[in-house]
């Protein structure tokens, strides 16, 4: 979808823009310098989990507010790589400033400001939190982190997101799905190359265990062996001490397993090219009884999963009546 703003006419370019911004992304605030002759262009691709979008604009700021987001029921983080000039970006107690080079994650489920004072032109990833959650954890500490991506995974990253959007158009469905993935977990192992995403709450020590602990969960999800003490003994630590580390982050062992089978779970309904059944996805991440899955879906994401399924296909145009919007 391609979106051109400016002033002809005499119509407020900056009440056009902030209506594409919100169909794009989520409902935000803009501020502008002269909000009637402001002038951008918007254009977006879907890659499956990954919306892609490409921006170029006047100077603008953007307002996350907590009316925003207290009904929406999937939360979302934005990736976004600056190409022109540097941008600016205000969340909790955090601000950073993120040069052409490296990238800045946003969390849509938390307030925050984000500016650029010049015309600018802008990558702008939007991923479901659920899934960098069952990648790497907690999406909490992430927020407002500008990482380098002048080298190493980081850079191929980067050039990616750059180099795909020419072939979009000549590839299918499941290749873009395949294509979005792939994206995903290239960004994945960018941040966590970087020592700031430990858990900054624990010490040294104890957040190298609980990162130990939590990237072997993540790793053996499918096994149904898996389970408080095998965590413990693959980590050569005593179970105490492992519930110990999970207490200290809020969230107990078992509950830090479900959740991480959930999220997969979720991300495999919200996939248009996967044929399991509902059932079918429940087994191969662990659930035995599909009732308990069931409910335990629901109390995570506040809907079922044929809700989740039926959501997906609604917005590829797979269902009567739905329209697809890429």
């Amino acid at each position: 979808m391609r979106y051109v703003v400016d002033n002809v006419g005499g119509s407020s370019g900056g009440d056009a823009w902030q209506a594409a911004v919100t169909e794009t992304y989520f409902p935000l605030d803009t501020e502008y310098r002269n909000r009637r002759e402001f002038t951008g262009m918007l254009e977006t691709w879907s890659l499956g989990l990954v919306g892609v979008s490409k921006m170029r604009c006047d100077g603008v700021s953007y307002r996350r507010h907590r009316r925003h987001f207290l009904n929406e029921k999937d939360a979302s983080l934005l990736i976004t790589i600056p190409e022109v000039s540097e941008v600016n970006f205000s969340q909790g107690s955090r601000s950073v400033r993120c040069n052409p080079g490296s990238f800045i994650v946003e969390r849509g489920d938390a307030p925050y400001e984000f500016w650029h004072g010049r015309p600018n032109a802008l990558w702008v990833l939007k991923v479901p939190s659920a899934s960098i959650r069952a990648r790497i954890g907690s999406t909490e500490r992430l927020s407002a982190l500008s990482f380098d991506a002048s080298q190493g995974v980081a850079a191929l990253f980067l050039d990616t997101v750059r180099t795909t959007i020419g072939h979009v158009s000549d590839i299918s469905e499941a290749a873009r799905e395949m294509t979005g993935r792939h994206m995903l977990e290239m960004l994945c192992l960018s941040i966590v190359s970087d020592d700031r995403v430990l858990d900054s709450n624990v010490s040294s020590i104890r957040a190298g265990h609980l990162h130990r602990a939590e990237q072997y969960i993540r790793d053996n999800l499918k096994s149904t062996a898996l389970g408080p003490q095998a965590v413990a003994d693959a980590c050569g630590i005593s179970l105490r001490y492992l519930q110990g580390l999970f207490q200290g982050s809020d969230k107990s062992i078992n509950g830090f397993i479900r959740d991480s089978r959930l999220d997969h779970c979720a991300e495999d309904l919200m996939s248009v090219t996967n044929g399991a059944t509902i059932a079918e996805i429940a087994y191969r991440w662990g659930f035995a009884d599909q009732s308990q899955f069931c409910r335990h879906y629901r109390s995570r994401f506040n809907c079922s999963p044929t809700d989740t399924r039926r959501e997906a296909l609604l917005r590829t145009g797979r269902l009567p009546g739905s329209r697809s919007r890429n």
